[in-house]
């Protein structure tokens, strides 16, 4: 059982994950690409997860945990780690004030209620954020490795798959974590592609997708309209489509119309 130390706080979304086996089968899952020396783990709770991180002189691990009472248990029970705690909420951290100049990779259980909000924060740090290992809920995990065509496909899945190239690792049973949530969870592999930048104005790239998944059940031409394109370019055979048949390349092609358009008014 997880140590009466630190109480698992539903506000922080918190459960405790309660089996080595797994916490070490997520660790072992970091591959470390671009000679990736700096490891930064989110929400470590009482460390089962930072205990196997610290058994890798490979490289350094860091840790940013917003409750308090994990802090003071991390710093306890890890002194070694206690300079590379970071008492702080993840979704403000400025990561290239942490780590100037470094790459790195992000390791974590999530909390289910902000893990969308850590992949557009590893969105805004594409360039430096090499690799992500998380655990989340099955139903997130699913939807961020999923293909155009499936009613879970979405916006984190375009966004994320433009950059990343996402793996599906295992599944993880409610019962190993204290408390057991009421859902599956999953983990997941994010691996930086080779796209550097988009063949588009990315700031739209965003807008764009956003927009299109807004109205998911429309046809992009009815979707799309508050862009303001002319009546031409929506003549165009991909304004039949919707945004869950749409890959990272189309939405490349539809940002270059909407800016083509835009600029022929």
């Amino acid at each position: 059982m997880a140590h009466p130390a630190v109480r698992p706080k539903k506000h922080l979304g918190q459960h405790f994950l309660d089996d080595p086996n797994i916490a070490r089968r997520i660790v072992e899952s970091l591959r470390l690409p671009d000679a990736v020396h700096e490891v930064l783990e989110i929400g470590p709770g009482m460390g089962v997860l930072t205990q196997y991180l610290l058994e890798h002189s490979e490289y350094q691990t860091s840790v940013v945990e917003i409750d308090t009472e994990s802090v003071a248990y991390l710093t306890q029970h890890y002194p070694a780690l206690a300079p590379r705690i970071h008492a702080t909420d993840f979704l403000r951290q400025d990561l290239e004030k942490l780590f100037p100049g470094q790459p790195l990779a992000i390791i974590g259980n999530f909390p289910y209620n902000i893990s969308t909000q850590i992949f557009f924060q590893v969105l805004s740090s594409r360039q430096q954020v090499r690799e992500v290992v998380g655990m989340l809920q099955k139903e997130v995990a699913e939807r961020l490795a999923e293909p155009p065509g499936s009613k879970t496909y979405g916006i984190l899945s375009v966004l994320l798959q433009a950059y990343y190239d996402i793996e599906y690792l295992f599944t993880v049973p409610a019962h190993v974590f204290v408390p057991p949530p009421k859902v599956e969870s999953a983990v997941v592999r994010l691996t930086r592609n080779a796209t550097e930048k988009l063949d588009c104005d990315e700031k739209l790239f965003f807008r764009v997708v956003k927009q299109a998944f807004s109205t998911r059940r429309k046809t992009l031409r009815n979707a799309l309209k508050p862009l303001g394109m002319s009546t031409e370019t929506m003549a165009a055979e991909i304004f039949d489509k919707r945004a869950e048949q749409l890959g990272v390349s189309d939405f490349v092609l539809l940002t270059n119309l909407v800016v083509a358009s835009q600029s022929a008014a």
